[in-house]
């Protein structure tokens, strides 16, 4: 017997209403399946309709979730996760099941299983009875998981960091040991001045490890158990997919110290024994820094700041990832005009949102690559444009038409010191002659650690810059446009200039007490550190 029938047969809908049912349905459009809709409009009552569709699923209804709730088992399962989707895990007589209250959403119970590791099956109940259950038990979930004497302390905590879209207390306490733990964990990056996080799963075990003034710290970490909680409370952190766990994720997430907003980056890779998480803490409060306080030698800085108001060209700045370069352009921007000239920039990622400033994020899944969001940005009467990273030939050649149209460009480029820049361009397929007229300037640097007790304001807190900078003189220039330009012509020609490398930064830090022989030697090489020092 189908549901008209059953409808009919128990007068909850009689023919001449079901048949009135079936016109209203087709003449109003909707995509919804009839059942769906006679219970969207209140014709037949939902658990009717869920009772009926349980024997026809040969499946558990329930209008009682009570004696079901498993606090233990919804650990693993973030409250926002459960409350969008309407669904809660439940042990039911010995079974785990998740009730439903949309059958449509069958598909919950795979994600469940993966997430849980163990077999779902399905149950249905109305949807308020679902909603209030979640709320029930997530509530004895964060009772149960407070030892007693600890409320004020996790209160305290809770309070003093909270994800910044919250908007009811269960978010803060669904998870109760995995929230504080997060909560702590970020507090702690916070206060040590970590630059990233790193949760690292083995077989037996969890690693959690701080990057602190560019080095791994490793810190205390949670039992092996908490780590499918764990991640996935990071995952709806940062809007990511808690059910896909074979695929690498990418998301981002905000959380607030005091008055403190702090963005951090959050990046998933599965390995062999479970997923891997990096965050990337981006604190605008300790990142984005006069140029002042970074730490170059008085002669760039006052080259660099000449350059900021040059009326078009290129500024590029080298090093590896992690050297500072993203902050040194900030730091570039900030010195700028923004209310009378208009500043763009495309990035991967925007790590800080500047004001005054319109950021664009490149998106590569939907096209909006660097190039094409150059090519946009230049529709935008631009006066200054910052292009995160310059990858690829249609990139760097757009990037020199807008600066020989009188744009001033900034970017970056991965380079071991400031004249293999040219090399590189070239490298990319640019003509050397267009470098000549288009390129400025190149800045290289790297960050080394301060000697103990030396940190002043001209350090990223604990870190300092050392710098190189090559200027494209008319020595230069006629070199480059002559076509027989070598990397060991240009590193001459800085030499003839007296230009300060990156050696002779190093040098003068280390002889002013600033860091250490042992650090230059890490960062910049033996070889590197002693060729003109």
């Amino acid at each position: 017997m189908n549901l008209r029938e059953r409808l009919e047969e128990q007068g909850i809908l009689p023919g001449n209403a079901l048949r009135e049912a079936e016109v209203r349905h087709r003449e109003s459009g909707s995509i919804r399946p009839f059942d769906e809709w006679l219970v969207e409009q209140k014709l037949v009552p939902e658990a009717v309709w869920l009772r009926m569709l349980a024997e026809d699923f040969r499946v558990p209804f329930l209008e009682d979730l009570g004696p079901y709730l498993s606090p233990e088992l919804v650990s693993p399962v973030p409250v926002d996760w459960a409350r969008q989707h309407c669904a809660l895990p439940i042990d039911y007589r010995g079974e785990t099941r998740v009730v439903l209250a949309n059958p449509g959403q069958a598909g919950v119970a795979d994600d469940l299983a993966l997430l849980l590791r163990r077999d779902v099956g399905i149950g249905f109940a109305p949807r308020n009875l679902i909603q209030s259950a979640i709320d029930e038990c997530y509530f004895r979930h964060s009772s149960e998981s407070i030892p007693a004497g600890e409320e004020e302390e996790e209160a305290a905590g809770e309070f003093l960091l909270e994800v910044a879209d919250a908007s009811d207390l269960l978010r803060s306490a669904d998870q109760a040991p995995v929230t504080r733990f997060v909560n702590r964990m970020l507090l702690e990056a916070v206060r040590c001045r970590a630059s990233d996080i790193h949760i690292e799963p083995f077989e037996k075990s969890l690693l959690i490890r701080f990057r602190i003034d560019g080095f791994l710290q490793e810190q205390k970490a949670p039992p092996k158990s908490m780590e499918l909680a764990l991640v996935s409370r990071l995952k709806i952190m940062s809007r990511l997919d808690i059910s896909e766990r074979r695929l690498p994720q990418d998301g981002m997430a905000k959380v607030r110290v005091g008055d403190r907003e702090i963005d951090i980056r959050v990046s998933t890779v599965p390995v062999a024994s479970g997923e891997r998480v990096v965050l990337r803490m981006l604190n605008q409060q300790t990142s984005l820094l006069p140029l002042h306080d970074l730490g170059m030698p008085l002669p760039i800085e006052n080259a660099f700041r000449r350059a900021l108001h040059q009326p078009g060209g290129i500024l590029l700045v080298t090093g590896p990832t992690g050297s500072g370069k993203t902050t040194t352009l900030y730091s570039a921007l900030r010195e700028l005009d923004t209310r009378h000239l208009n500043i763009l920039t495309i990035e991967d990622p925007v790590e800080y949102q500047l004001p005054d400033i319109g950021q664009i994020q490149v998106r590569p899944k939907i096209g909006l690559t660097f190039a094409d969001g150059l090519r946009h940005i230049l529709r935008q009467d631009p006066d200054v444009i910052l292009v995160g990273e310059i990858r690829d030939l249609e990139t760097a050649e757009i990037a020199v038409r807008a600066a020989l149209t009188g744009h001033l460009v900034f970017s970056t480029l991965h380079t071991n010191d400031a004249p293999s820049a040219l090399i590189r361009l070239m490298d990319i397929g640019i003509q050397p002659y267009l470098i000549a007229s288009a390129l400025h300037a190149v800045m290289a640097q790297r960050l080394v650690r301060c000697k103990s007790g030396e940190a002043s304001t001209d350090t990223y807190h604990g870190r300092t810059g050392i710098y190189e900078w090559f200027e494209m003189t008319d020595k230069v220039r006629q070199a480059l446009r002559s076509g027989q330009l070598q990397a060991d012509d240009l590193h001459r020609l800085h030499a003839e200039q007296g230009g300060l490398t990156l050696a002779r930064d190093a040098a003068r830090k280390t002889q002013d007490g600033v860091t250490t022989d042992e650090e230059i030697r890490r960062v910049l090489g033996d070889g590197f550190a002693r060729s003109d020092a």
